[in-house]
């Protein structure tokens, strides 16, 4: 055998045992990742999609419990969750028309105003916090604070599992996924089942990073080349195209008075450069979410997209840019969640 055959051979080996070490890699990454999404969501694991690129795909929802879930849609829906029985998740969260309520700040109880614009609750697991303060970590920590909150749902965990038990419905329900039956813990474990099973699906946008290039047209493509050559992905990237880290919501001599009624996460930890700071909201289904930003104070995606180009970048974008990157946001629109039928 020649020292050449050896050494080819010996390329070879290590070039077949560096690809398996890599793929060994990315499946105990891509197994961690399921495993972290699992804890925190109750059960639900998914397959993270990873491309090279700064918007990622959505992960599938690979497994979830149906029944689980589904106690956790009746929930979510059920007005039984507010004081008087008028307000509902669903209320602000309507799970058919973009998982918001289309208002610039919602209605709770007795007609009261919210203060912020309701977000989409779609793909909602993935945000790295929740509400525009980003005051709770995950969705376990999120659900009872609208129930509490006077001006929302104004309730309180007893009335509402004592109103529970007295509908045999629920009671069954909860009796078959738990022995303790209806509890506090099993009504934010069912709510956080359902939320976290609403991924939406087959977007344009996906489609088109997995390699599906006809996926996008060629004027949603040129959105695409300008939203990432703007520098629109410094803040709106990742899975869930936002989602993902605090900003503030401009340079505050760029942007409207009106996006500056709301002090943000200041009010929360009182720190002087919080002022005006936000968490980025994701711009999946965004073209269905209408009104935007905190105070849902502009009503149109050309308005929002100009008043962002200017206050974050300090563009003026030409009308064929707003048009460009307008229709690019609509191909961020994904199916329903499969969850929603059943």
């Amino acid at each position: 055998m020649s020292s050449r055959y050896v050494v080819l051979v010996t390329v070879c080996l290590l070039a077949i045992v560096l690809v398996l070490a890599m793929q060994l890699k990315a499946s105990q990454q891509q197994h961690q990742w399921q495993k972290e999404v699992e804890i925190l969501s109750t059960g639900v694991t998914y397959l993270e999609r990873k491309v090279e690129a700064p918007i990622q795909p959505l992960p599938v929802v690979e497994q979830y419990d149906i029944a689980w879930a589904r106690l956790g849609k009746a929930l979510f829906k059920s007005p039984l969750l507010s004081a008087d029985n008028t307000v509902s998740c669903a209320s602000c969260h309507d799970l058919y028309n973009g998982g918001d309520d289309g208002f610039s700040v919602s209605v709770g109880i007795k007609q009261q105003l919210g203060e912020r614009n309701s977000p989409t609750v779609f793909n909602s697991v993935l945000n790295f916090r929740q509400f525009w303060d980003g005051r709770s970590p995950n969705l376990e920590a999120q659900t009872p604070e609208p129930i509490h909150n006077p001006i929302e749902m104004g309730s309180n965990w007893q009335e509402i599992i004592e109103k529970l038990k007295a509908q045999p419905g629920f009671v069954k329900s909860f009796n078959a996924v738990s022995e303790e039956g209806v509890t506090t813990e099993n009504i934010i474990k069912a709510i956080v089942a359902f939320e976290a099973s609403l991924i939406s699906q087959n977007s344009p946008i996906d489609a088109f990073l997995l390699g599906n290039a006809s996926a996008l047209t060629p004027q949603q493509q040129r959105g695409y080349e300008k939203f990432i050559g703007y520098g629109c992905v410094t803040c709106h990237q990742g899975r869930n195209i936002g989602g993902n880290l605090y900003q503030k919501v401009g340079r505050l001599d760029r942007v409207p008075n009106h996006l500056l009624d709301d002090v943000g996460r200041f009010a929360l930890t009182q720190n002087p450069q919080d002022k005006f700071v936000f968490k980025v909201p994701s711009l999946r289904n965004v073209a269905l979410t209408a009104p935007y930003f905190h105070n849902g104070s502009v009503d149109n995606l050309s308005d929002a997209i100009r008043i962002m180009a200017k206050g974050q970048l300090g563009l003026d974008l030409s009308d064929e840019d707003v048009a460009d990157i307008e229709a690019l946001l609509q191909a961020f629109t994904g199916e329903l969640p499969r969850s929603l039928a059943e």
